[in-house]
């Protein structure tokens, strides 16, 4: 069977709910970058950036990047419906995917490592990198939001890969709270994905609510 390396909080949250849509066999290893442990080194072992999620497929060939493992997936089981049929669909869907993966999860890596940006940055700089990336991540989500109208999901008439990964990405950074503000209905419509049963189930898992305080 196939093997999902990631842990909660992660990108691998939209990986594990497509691969409950294509029905395929598949079991998950906890494991992540920041948390020692034999996860980890498993990880390290079939893919040295241990980043997560890593898709190991059931000949031992290794998936990683989320957007490329939603479309093999999609290809893989065009009957889940995680890419729309139509080719014109189909085609703005695959643009949409790339489109978060190249613009919003790149923003992400430089507000959470602002260090590897500009070596040697002090505290003052960092903050500034920060803040500048998550406006400019915040305007992102902005222009998808205009690019992207539900008809009604994202990729069509169900929930697909490019819902999932939205819904994912966009709850980093800030960016949920200002989509409220400026892109109304179109968090909406990510509340709306998030009620779909199985994304329901598969984000309670890794988007667990806070623990009630005493």
């Amino acid at each position: 069977m196939m093997v999902l390396y990631g842990t909660q909080g992660s990108g691998a949250a939209a990986i594990d709910a497509a691969l409950r849509m294509t029905g395929g066999a598949y079991r998950v290893v906890e494991a992540a970058s920041w948390k020692p442990g034999p996860g980890q080194d498993e990880l390290r072992r079939v893919n040295p950036l241990a980043q997560i999620p890593t898709l190991v497929l059931e000949d031992g060939s290794v998936m990683s990047e989320s957007a490329a493992i939603l479309i093999y997936l999609g290809e893989r089981y065009p009957a889940s419906g995680l890419l729309p049929e139509a080719p014109a669909a189909r085609a703005q869907s695959l643009r949409g995917l790339v489109y978060i993966a190249a613009n919003c999860y790149a923003a992400i890596g430089i507000i959470d490592f602002p260090e590897r940006a500009v070596p040697g940055a002090d505290d003052a700089l960092k903050e500034r990198i920060v803040a500048g990336t998550r406006a400019r991540l915040h305007e992102l989500w902005d222009t998808f939001a205009d690019a992207f109208p539900a008809t009604p999901f994202l990729a069509g008439p169900r929930v697909g890969a490019l819902d999932l990964l939205a819904c994912v990405v966009s709850r980093w950074s800030g960016a949920r709270k200002h989509l409220a503000t400026t892109r109304p209905a179109f968090h909406a419509l990510l509340l709306r994905i998030e009620e779909d049963p199985l994304v329901a189930a598969v984000f309670a898992q890794y988007f667990p609510p806070p623990k009630a305080a005493g």
